[in-house]
């Protein structure tokens, strides 16, 4: 199974606590440490060796993005998601140009964020599946094809069923390999567990998921669903 350990980079504690909490509803991330300011960062990241920062801009004793290039030589392998309130085009430009996965402009809602995080951890597990590649491999890490899901190759979606949060769900399955409940289904996509139950159920009905009951704590069954 994909782990991530992840590190957290955010001088307002509460903050980083949302984060965190945001990144517990995803069993391949586990936070192994937080961050205050850039000093900090620096000496987790030598600690910890994780596989991904979120970093934000504004810390007390440097920029995150003029922390940029020292990462990129000590630490050229970490991925970095920036969060951050600054809106100023200078800052993204730096951050683009030493290669951070994404750039989230507080305050960023946990939708928002639960589709970043889907997406990265959707390329951690290509990135993870082939030693050789293609064109088409290529294409599809960097989006430059279609990389949207197949979802409906018979009769039209159903009321209720949008393809746009059906494709959400689709790509919420398949970055999982222990399978996923439909609470948690509803966390990662921002939905109510009602709302993903029934796209669950109508990918069943097409035969593009298959669920298993699972048996855990005494008389608490949990029905867990994979993609097919």
């Amino acid at each position: 199974m994909l782990k991530i350990r992840a590190v957290i980079a955010e001088d307002d504690f509460r903050v980083a606590d949302i984060h965190e909490k945001f990144l517990k509803n995803f069993e391949e991330i586990e936070v192994v440490g937080k961050a205050v300011n850039a000093k900090k960062t620096l000496r987790i990241l030598e600690q910890k060796s994780p596989d991904l920062l979120l970093l934000d801009v504004y810390m007390p004793d440097q920029l995150g993005t003029d922390l940029l290039p020292s990462i990129r030589q000590k630490f050229p392998n970490v991925d970095i998601i920036m969060i951050t309130a600054a809106t100023e085009k200078e800052q993204l430009e730096k951050a683009l140009h030493y290669g951070v996965e994404n750039y989230l402009i507080k305050p960023v809602e946990m939708k928002r964020f639960n589709q970043v995080i889907v997406e990265y951890l959707k390329k951690a597990h290509l990135m993870q599946s082939k030693q050789d590649i293609d064109q088409d491999f290529v294409d599809l890490i960097l989006k430059k094809g279609s990389s949207t899901p197949e979802i409906n190759d018979g009769p039209a979606l159903p009321k209720g069923v949008d393809e746009i949060t059906l494709t959400k769900v689709i790509e919420v399955l398949e970055i999982s390999d222990i399978g996923l409940s439909a609470e948690q289904v509803s966390s990662q996509i921002g939905a109510s567990r009602t709302t993903a139950r029934r796209y669950l159920e109508y990918l069943i009905s097409v035969k593009k998921c298959k669920a298993e009951v699972i048996y855990g704590v005494v008389g608490r069954p949990e029905r867990r669903y994979y993609k097919i």
